[in-house]
């Protein structure tokens, strides 16, 4: 029996290797091209792989957790004339040969030319709500009952747009998937014997295996991989080489909530959802324009040092996802109008949410915004984004006693932090900075001059 294996594409990026998360397939599946077969993740992102075959599939030679580098064959395929029983569902080793390479990632073991995607069709569930698989999956992962979305796509399609809408989660800047404890919470442990002559109270005997392996037992080890080690090395290299320094101000945000208030009462955002982030963005991007060195960047050449300052501003958004941190950004975030920025931040959401932020909107970056209000904080001391010299941290927004006018009276008060590389900039630009975004909180009026 023939068979033709299939490799690790490179899917770009400078990226070598990547991890299989899950296999979509198993051996004796039929699948078309641009099915997908698997899942898989890299520094950057979890990314699915088409099929580039259409036939049935033989061997599954790689195992799921499993990272390889590009180019190792992960899967096999035989040809539906010559298909026969299923064979073993994960092999350990992978035979050398085939080499095709999947659709659409670039060259590989092998050169193939490149097919177009076949567009997948709207599919119509056992109670009448259209919606196609990609929409189907997000709604499930969101806890989102499709019947009870109303649907505004073409011939009453259900849209991402719609389910994002309708879902009722937190925002994808929390932490969605939080480990919990295992099912046992207490547990009844023998009283300690008295400790023999010569031995004080307290004190261990010196066989202490058996309370070291216990401790392991009760103990997890997480494997650091993919984005989470990416994440880590990236915080580690900005921390140790760039000086940090951070400055606060206490802001009464009242006015900024009455706006959020009054755009979600809006016609004009009626698909789109609006929360504080959009001011705080908005506020950044002006704040960005009047003092710019926030926005620059130290950068070492063959030359020297030198500081490179950015007429745009690519705006991220740090989001903590359960594949580890991630900051995708907003390019030309500068020439997004109010509603354009609302529709960018809602798209960054969704992407985030899926997991599937591709690796181009997380490169790039001039300044970060991290919302650590969404945790319950009050402020905090970010670290710099790498390739960046400033991150703004906005806590959270609650009603706190605030003198107005000579009295006490009930605000909606938040603490606007910013963290800068002192190598580029100043303490004074970013004060400045920092107490110009806190002025458009106060006062978003501001942002019409």
């Amino acid at each position: 029996m023939s068979t033709q294996n299939s490799t690790l594409p490179d899917v770009g990026e400078g990226l070598t290797e990547a991890e299989i998360v899950a296999w979509k397939v198993a051996p004796g599946d039929h699948v078309d091209i641009n099915d997908v077969i698997c899942e898989i993740e890299t520094a950057k992102s979890l990314v699915e792989l088409p099929s580039p075959h259409a036939g049935t599939v033989g061997e599954l030679l790689v195992a799921e957790g499993t990272t390889v580098e590009v180019g190792t064959p992960i899967i096999s395929f035989v040809s539906d004339a010559e298909a026969a029983a299923p064979a073993a569902p994960v092999a350990p080793a992978a035979e050398e040969g085939g080499g095709s390479v999947l659709v659409g990632y670039g060259s590989g073991g092998g050169a193939t030319s490149r097919r177009k995607r076949v567009p997948q069709r709207p599919v119509r569930s056992s109670v009448g709500v259209i919606a196609k698989p990609p929409i189907r999956k997000l709604a499930r992962d969101l806890g989102v009952d499709l019947a009870s979305v109303a649907p505004t796509g073409a011939d009453g399609e259900v849209t991402r747009d719609d389910v994002v809408k309708h879902a009722s989660q937190a925002s994808v800047f929390r932490n969605i998937e939080t480990p919990e404890w295992g099912e046992v919470r207490e547990e009844t442990r023998p009283a300690p014997q008295a400790a023999p002559v010569g031995v004080a109270r307290g004190v261990a005997p010196t066989a202490s295996a058996p309370a070291v392996q216990d401790a392991e037992a009760r103990s997890e080890a997480i494997p650091v991989k993919g984005v989470r080690k990416a994440s880590a090395n990236a915080m580690v290299q900005s921390a140790y080489t760039a000086p940090h320094v951070t400055v606060w101000k206490d802001v009464d945000a009242t006015r900024t909530m009455e706006l959020v208030k009054r755009l979600k009462a809006s016609p004009d955002y009626a698909d789109i959802r609006v929360s504080p982030l959009l001011i705080v963005a908005r506020a950044v991007i002006w704040a960005v324009r009047r003092n710019p060195m926030v926005n620059a960047a130290w950068v070492e050449t063959e030359n020297g040092a030198e500081i490179r300052v950015r007429h745009y501003v690519n705006l991220g958004i740090a989001a903590a996802t359960p594949r580890g941190l991630l900051v995708p950004n907003i390019k030309d975030a500068q020439d997004l109008s109010m509603k354009d920025l609302a529709r960018a931040l809602n798209r960054l959401t969704l992407t985030a949410r899926e997991g599937k932020t591709p690796p181009a909107d997380q490169q790039g970056g001039t300044i970060t915004i991290t919302n650590i209000g969404v945790f319950g904080m009050d402020a905090g001391t970010p670290i710099i984004n790498p390739g960046e010299a400033g991150i703004v941290a906005m806590g959270t927004i609650s009603q706190k006693p605030w003198v107005v006018d000579g009295e006490v009276r009930p605000r909606y008060v938040t603490t606007v932090a910013g963290s800068f590389d002192h190598r580029v900039i100043d303490g004074d630009s970013m004060s400045r900075f920092v107490a110009d975004v806190a002025a458009i909180l106060e006062e978003p009026a501001l942002l019409v001059d």
